[in-house]
């Protein structure tokens, strides 16, 4: 089980009995992974409907964030020619 990469990932050391800063570590990492959200999710019943609605614009995020990143790392790359040598 502590093989596992979910598990190992999600693995917090505490150092020099500072729980305060292992905890806000652990909190990140569940936060990124999604966990929180989905423990409030099923707290109450959601329409099937809004369950719909949300999983539409969850997948439309992913795509539009995905899009803007690699345009980003299109722009922000190191080795490119001059565009406009001798100018």
């Amino acid at each position: 089980m502590a093989n596992h990469l979910r598990f190992v990932g999600r693995t917090v050391m505490v150092q020099n009995g500072n729980v305060e800063a292992a905890y806000g570590v652990l909190n990140r990492i569940l936060a990124q992974d999604g966990v929180a959200d989905a423990v409030r999710r099923s707290r109450y019943y959601e329409k099937p409907t809004r369950a719909r609605r949300r999983r539409a614009f969850e997948a439309c995020r992913r795509v539009y964030c995905a899009e803007m990143a690699r345009r980003i790392a299109f722009l922000a790359r190191t080795a490119r020619q001059d565009p406009w040598p001798g100018c």
